[in-house]
């Protein structure tokens, strides 16, 4: 048996989602029969009714879809925050941000502590 060719993905709106679940809630068809009638895959269409499940308090075992928007958002937060942190990390430890000072300058700042202040004239205060 040959496997059938691969179907490029498809965005649908969520008034579409919602007409096909309510086509799936009246029970005259199966979701498989839904899925057939509308050139759509059984797997999408038993998601949409999971989650509009979800959305409507009728299941608990997954995340509603502002659980799923929120999540998003803070993983995009959390991703953005850890960039920022090690720019910052990269930036308070020059020898390793300015590889181009000479070996003197680069042994005096690696001796200097986070957050100490440099010295204005340099390691010896002349």
């Amino acid at each position: 048996m040959g496997e059938k060719p691969r179907r490029s993905r498809r965005a649908f709106t969520p008034e579409f989602k919602a007409e096909i679940v309510e086509v799936c809630r009246r029970g005259d068809r199966t979701v498989a029969q839904v899925a057939r009638d509308f050139d759509l895959t059984e797997t999408a269409v038993r998601e949409w009714v999971r989650q509009a499940d979800l959305d409507a308090g009728t299941r608990s075992d997954g995340l509603t879809s502002n659980e799923r928007d929120e999540l998003a958002r803070l993983r995009r937060e959390n991703r953005r925050l850890r960039e920022d942190v090690d720019i910052l990390k990269r930036s308070t430890h020059p020898p390793a941000a300015l590889p181009w000072l000479p070996e003197s300058k680069t042994a005096f700042f690696a001796s200097r502590r986070p957050g100490e202040p440099v010295p204005v004239h340099g390691p010896t205060g002349t």
